[in-house]
């Protein structure tokens, strides 16, 4: 790689049109109807307090989903994943200038095979999931082209969930990014990225969900991310859309670097500072909400956009102000980085699984978790303590509070159970600048952070 409100379609027939739209006709996406925007939900990092700092109301070995959301995993098929990056891989080169008219080569060809990908979910997913391409005009290295985005869209059930943006890009370069024809295999870069995506697309559109969930494939990424400027300012922004959440998913299908290291219980987090940014933020929560329920992998936030030098679509979304982060494999070889050599062989299935699977742990949190509690108070309470209270979730059985101390990237947890009020006398600004809850259902699944509350 180079350098969370239900939304309906206006018409049915408008969205059956797309998607039986000659894909050699260029034909706009369904319209889509906004609910009103609302403020980005915060986000935390994690860490517990020691029971001796635990406040008298906390609660230890409170429940957790990790069993409903493994039983869920189960459903990524590795399989199918690396069938998906085969056939990527297949096309010779994904280049934005490769064979346009060539059925079996290139970007065309490439692109029509997403598409039919994500048409054979929708056959399947009982009208849930709606498919469209997203056409847009390309110059590169003097070739004009119709490059396209393909998309797919999943109605949610709650119309104050804002929508759940998942994105990879199917495009690769060799090694002469304006050569056309080179070879340009993609396996990891980023056929594992669309793999993961696609395999996220089929499980996530077998059931409903609360908030919606939106699924990308861009195109002309390596060309300085022309896919997904076009997709968020020609499509995004005059749609409306309420976009809470943008993950990037890119080259997350190998743990190891040229010299054979491995490190396969990690996966590295990228967003856009500074550290109280929408996008650290988004991080953040992705962080906690995996510690809280992917036990098999750690995810390790970094305190920059990308690696030096290099860049992704999480950007494109950063800049036009949503909260987006890239996930990226935990180590890489430069070596096998858009050329002939980013092969299927360097693709580790049971480590791309593993990724997969906790992504999808980590949506079904946003997308199925308890709304966040509102109206956060603290009050001044008796012998000197503070008392903390909120406004009840329905369905809650227990709520995460995460407080951030001064200075820290990170925030530390505790639980409560049953209660809406906590009363403790380490609720001052010496302590934590700020604090967010979260809620968790009766199977212990958390959802969401509350905005942030300042502690003063």
């Amino acid at each position: 790689m180079k350098p969370v409100a239900r939304v309906t379609l206006v018409l049915a027939a408008l969205a059956l049109a797309a998607l039986a739209c000659d894909l050699g006709t260029r034909s706009a996406p369904p319209t889509l109807i906004p609910t009103p925007r609302i403020t980005p939900q915060p986000t935390i990092g994690y860490a517990t307090l020691s029971p001796q700092q635990l406040p008298p109301a906390a609660v230890t070995g409170a429940p957790d989903a990790t069993s409903l959301l493994l039983n869920y995993g189960n459903q990524i098929e590795s399989d199918r994943l690396m069938s998906h990056i085969a056939t990527l891989q297949g096309f010779e080169t994904r280049h934005v200038n490769s064979d346009y008219g060539n059925p079996n080569r290139g970007i065309g060809a490439a692109a029509d095979w997403v598409l039919r990908q994500f048409e054979g979910i929708r056959a399947s997913s009982q009208g849930r999931l709606v498919v469209f391409p997203q056409p847009f005009d390309l110059d590169w290295a003097g070739v004009r082209s119709e490059a396209r985005n393909i998309v797919a869209f999943l109605s949610g059930s709650e119309p104050a969930a804002g929508t759940l943006l998942i994105g990879a890009h199917y495009d690769s370069t060799g090694s002469n990014q304006n050569d056309g024809n080179a070879p340009a295999p993609g396996a990891n870069d980023n056929g594992s990225g669309v793999a993961a995506l696609l395999e996220l697309a089929r499980v996530l559109s077998s059931r409903p969900h609360r908030s919606a969930i939106m699924f990308v494939a861009f195109s002309a990424e390596e060309v300085g991310r022309r896919g997904s400027i076009s997709f968020v300012h020609d499509y995004l922004k005059p749609s409306g859309i309420d976009i809470r959440l943008m993950i990037n998913l890119d080259s997350i299908g190998s743990p190891l670097d040229a010299l054979g290291n491995s490190d396969p219980d990690r996966l590295r987090v990228y967003s856009e500072g500074p550290d109280t940014s929408p996008s650290r933020e988004a991080a953040r929560t992705v962080e906690l909400l995996a510690l809280n329920h992917v036990p098999d992998l750690e995810l390790v936030l970094h305190d920059s956009a990308d690696r030096a030098g290099r860049y992704s679509d999480h950007i494109t979304f950063s800049d036009a102000g949503y909260p987006a982060f890239r996930l990226i494999q935990s180590l890489e070889d430069s070596t096998r980085q858009n050329n002939a050599r980013d092969t299927i062989e360097i693709v580790q299935a049971s480590y791309l699984t593993r990724v997969t699977r906790a992504v999808l742990a980590v949506v079904t949190a946003v997308a199925d978790g308890p709304r966040p509690p509102r109206n956060i108070a603290l009050r001044e309470a008796e012998n000197g303590g503070r008392t903390l209270v909120w406004e009840p979730v329905p369905g809650a059985s227990g709520y995460v509070v995460a407080l951030r101390r001064p200075g820290a990237r990170r925030y530390v947890q505790f639980d409560i159970e049953g209660s809406t009020s906590v009363t403790w006398e380490g609720f001052v600004p010496q302590n934590f600048t700020s604090l967010a809850i979260a809620a968790r259902d009766a199977n212990g699944l958390m959802g969401p952070l509350s905005e942030l509350f300042p502690i003063r």
